[in-house]
C-alpha cells in the first residue's frame, strides 16, 4: 500500500486527540466521504475503502449529512411529478 504524508497544524492534531479521534483514520474517512459526495466513488467503493458492508457504508454517510440520492432541483421536480402520475 503506497502512503501519502499530509502536514497538519497542530491546532487540528490536538482538536482531534481532544475529541478522541485517531488522525490517520479520520483523514481517510474525510477524503473517502468528501469523494462520495461529489459523486466520485460509488457507495460500494466509498464502503470499501472503509471496510464496511455498502448498507452500512450507506448509513454512515446519510448520519454526516451526505444523502443516498443526490437530485438537483428539476431531477427532484421530476421525481415527484413522476411519482404523483403513478
Amino acid at each position: 500500500m503506497g502512503a501519502a504524508h499530509v502536514e497538519l497544524d497542530q491546532d487540528l492534531i490536538d482538536l482531534l486527540e481532544e475529541l478522541h479521534r485517531p488522525v490517520r483514520q479520520t483523514a481517510r474517512e474525510l477524503i473517502v466521504l468528501e469523494l462520495y459526495r461529489q459523486g466520485d466513488v460509488s457507495s460500494g467503493k466509498a464502503a470499501e475503502l472503509l471496510g464496511m458492508p455498502r448498507g452500512d457504508f450507506i448509513r454512515y454517510a446519510s448520519a454526516r449529512g451526505i444523502p443516498y440520492l443526490q437530485l438537483g432541483g428539476d431531477e427532484l421536480r421530476r421525481e415527484v411529478e413522476d411519482s404523483r402520475s403513478l
